[in-house]
């Protein structure tokens, strides 16, 4: 198996539902944490602004200074887009490669099919 199925592993369909729920009522410290915490990794800084080089990415994440840039406050609520980075800073800091974005947008669609699996969408 794929160390990219090993990641969603780490968390039910109901702490992926929860940290969803976390994000879109905007406790992103809190989801953050717990995403971090289930992959023995310290959580990344999260912030508003752009990276040089990638001004029209909706979000970026910048290794060197473990944050995650959001390019508008509105993202900050964003599920899809915190999980996605957070994908990207949990790779880095497990000596494995960044991945893919693919695979960086199926681990985001996971908590996300999570969530509406609990809401019965």
């Amino acid at each position: 198996m794929d160390g990219d199925t090993t990641l969603t592993s780490r968390l039910n369909d109901f702490e992926k539902a929860r940290i969803v729920a976390l994000i879109l009522n905007g406790k992103l410290e809190a989801a953050v944490s717990a995403v971090s915490e289930a992959y023995g990794k310290s959580p990344p800084k999260v912030r508003v602004g752009v990276v040089k080089g990638h001004s029209n990415a909706l979000a970026t994440y910048d290794a060197s200074k473990k944050t995650i840039f959001v390019s508008d406050s509105s993202l900050l609520t964003n599920p899809f887009v915190i999980l996605h980075e957070l994908y990207h800073h949990i790779r880095i800091f497990s000596s494995k490669h960044r991945g893919t974005e693919k695979h960086a947008n199926r681990f985001a669609l996971d908590f996300i099919k999570a969530y509406l699996r609990h809401l019965n969408i």
